[in-house]
């Protein structure tokens, strides 16, 4: 061989060794198709949509234009629809007020009224105003306008976004549960509480109620628990319907479970909360004579309700930007419920799902995104039967860079896999939307769905195909 021959050998080399190495997006390719072969999803549809965070083009697609369930990935598609029609710093308004007048030694001849604005966050302990301080605020506020007594009710205003609670599609197992909790126009502590449970020392015993937390002495919870094998874990739920009065718990509790409780959604928000002021009021010697009652009860029963004589406090709620964070990071499905009903008032219709549905649907459309892509149910994803390609939730994600309010909803996205991207799960359904900046400096908008996959164990073969980005 001669001396010339072995620069040639050596360029031929470097060039095939060029040619070998994948680029991330190949690497992806290669990645989904491997995932798509996997007998986990021998029966799923799966669907991959990653852009140029940049400019927005297309950087690998697969089954992008088919509609999935999106289980709680949706909630990005409501933030950044409240966001923009309502604005980053908009906040909800309850007050505090008194029908009748005030004798002069004190006693309330009329009612007290809670006015609710729908804010999902009143009563929480994630913010300023948790349930003791909203308490503590109003009856501060019942001293200073001179009541001693009150001679009518505590009622509870939910008139804002009537009677339906949770949106149509939503399932039975869910709808008694912490996070099938409905909206409420006077939302209360989140409109949860608390089951302390225990289980059984054998397998097949019956578990047992410790206690609610706060008590709920007027609800009748059924137990039908059973005490489940070990390691088995919490597979309880609590049967409740909107406005009822008798839950049924079911399923099985785990010996040797390391939590102590579960949470269920209160059946009526409302009245809850009025009740709670109550309570509080007796502690301090201010007894009303009639029962805790609410707007929509007394609709029931023909009662009439008079006109507010005075406002005596009002309670602003956090920041839209401050409840988005906590909407995206804990996936809380009440607030984007509430979020959907809200915007419907905003475009001047009534409070109800289908309306903010509408209103959603709309404000994309005329920024470009195909309204047959959006077949929404709700505004949390809990639905299984919402319906949304890929490539219309990564078109909200470009978007949403464009705005304002753009460093609020980032934050608020949780990180998974070392990204910053919204999970959702719901039964046979996992997905993941959101934005990674690899090393590289290369940024992202990704959106990744499995529908109808089968076992265990699916989000890690996720990761695995997200990887190649990295």
């Amino acid at each position: 061989m001669s001396n010339r021959s072995i620069p040639s050998l050596l360029i031929l080399f470097f060039i095939s060794s060029f040619t070998i190495a994948q680029t991330p997006i190949q690497k992806l390719e290669k990645a989904y198709n491997i995932f798509q072969s996997d007998p986990q999803t021998k029966y799923a549809i799966s669907s991959l949509c990653v852009l140029d965070a940049n400019t927005g083009s297309p950087l690998f697609a697969r089954n992008e234009q088919i509609g999935l369930a999106t289980a709680s990935t949706l909630k990005v598609i409501t933030a950044a629809t409240a966001l923009s029609i309502l604005g980053k710093d908009f906040q909800y308004q309850t007050t505090l007020a008194y029908t009748g007048n005030i004798t002069t030694d004190g006693v309330l001849k009329g009612n007290l009224i809670i006015i609710g604005s729908a804010d999902p966050t009143l009563g929480s302990d994630r913010y300023q105003n948790k349930e003791n301080v909203v308490l503590t605020e109003w009856a501060n506020a019942i001293k200073k306008a001179g009541i001693k007594r009150i001679e009518g009710a505590i009622i509870g205003d939910d008139r804002i976004f009537g009677t339906q609670t949770t949106p149509e599609g939503w399932t039975w197992q869910d709808m008694g549960n912490y996070y099938g909790a409905g909206t409420s126009g006077l939302s209360w502590r989140e409109n949860q509480f608390d089951i302390q449970l225990k289980p059984g020392s054998r397998q097949g015993d019956d578990a047992g109620i410790i206690k609610t937390v706060p008590e709920m002495p007027y609800l009748k919870v059924m137990n039908e628990l059973k005490t489940g094998a070990s390691g088995s874990g919490d597979n309880a739920y609590l049967f409740l319907p909107p406005y009822g009065n008798t839950a049924y718990l079911r399923g099985t509790w785990g010996i040797g479970i390391r939590k102590s409780s579960i949470s269920g959604a209160i059946p009526d928000p409302a009245y809850d909360c009025a009740y709670r002021l109550q309570d509080t009021l007796k502690l301090l010697g201010i007894v009303s004579t009639q029962p805790v009652t609410t707007t929509r009860i007394m609709a029931l029963n023909g009662q009439s309700i008079a006109n507010i004589t005075q406002k005596i406090s009002t309670i602003t709620s956090p920041t839209l930007s401050e409840i988005t964070y906590w909407f995206l990071k804990k996936s809380i499905n009440l607030y984007g419920e509430t979020m959907l009903k809200t915007l419907a008032l905003k475009s001047g219709k009534t409070a109800s799902t289908a309306d903010g549905v509408e209103t959603e649907i709309k404000f994309w459309e005329a920024k470009g995104i195909d309204k047959n892509a959006l077949n929404i149910i709700d505004g949390s994803g809990l639905s299984p039967a919402n319906r949304i390609t890929t490539q219309a939730v990564a078109n909200v994600l470009f978007q949403a860079q464009k705005e304002n309010w753009f460093g609020d909803y980032y934050k608020a996205f949780p990180e998974y896999n070392g990204m910053k991207i919204k999970s959702g799960t719901i039964n046979n359904v996992s997905a993941f939307a959101g934005y990674y900046t690899s090393n590289t400096g290369n940024k992202y908008i990704i959106v990744i769905n499995v529908n109808n996959y089968s076992g265990s164990g699916i989000n890690k073969k996720l990761f695995t195909v997200l990887d190649a980005l990295k």
